[in-house]
């Protein structure tokens, strides 16, 4: 069974996964997404977890983009001077900062803020639970991808632009589920 992970139901908007898919919704922010992919991976018919949300981006010709994220960092782990801003102190290892899928994809930094002006952690996009749910896939060994569809560009303007664009980030996922491209 492939696990799907998504914070809000309204970012699937109601809509029906092919065969083979379950989805789960695990709440806002880095906890709620770390709890509930504990309880994913604690089933026994888990063998693959992908991430699908919403992200912002600071660069505009990523906005309505459904994007495959390569590489996830932790914009609000600032553990300084004992560690690098976005590395956990005293962890080691694959998952004490940076996580790093491999292949083509954009940066995606994960905090609990909803992104309205430029982070001191540098990345492509922004969100609130994508790093949570790679660390524990990383840790249990399990296979994990993760996509973000750009709702907005994280300015003052992220809230409206989030609502109106939701939807487009549900069906853009759906239809590249239905057409195998999400790997």
């Amino acid at each position: 069974m492939i696990d799907i992970i998504v914070a809000l139901e309204a970012e699937l908007a109601g809509r029906s996964l092919p065969p083979g898919f379950r989805v789960n919704f695990c709440g806002v922010g880095k906890i709620n997404a770390a709890l509930a992919t504990a309880a994913v991976l604690a089933q026994s018919d888990c063998n693959r977890v992908v991430n699908f949300g919403t992200a912002g981006s600071l660069r505009p010709e990523l906005a309505g983009q459904l994007l495959r994220v390569n590489r996830l960092l932790q914009r609000d782990m600032d553990g300084r001077p004992l560690a690098a801003l976005g590395d956990t102190p005293f962890e080691e290892g694959p998952v004490a900062g940076v996580i790093d899928l491999g292949g083509d994809g954009v940066s995606l930094s994960t905090g609990d803020n909803f992104v309205t002006a430029t982070p001191d952690l540098a990345s492509d996009i922004v969100d609130m639970e994508g790093y949570a749910i790679a660390k524990a896939c990383v840790r249990a060994d399990v296979s994990f991808t993760c996509w973000k569809f750009v709702t907005d560009l994280a300015d003052e303007n992220a809230t409206a632009n989030w609502r109106e664009n939701v939807e487009k980030g549900a069906a853009a996922f759906i239809t590249a589920l239905e057409n195998g491209l999400v790997d």
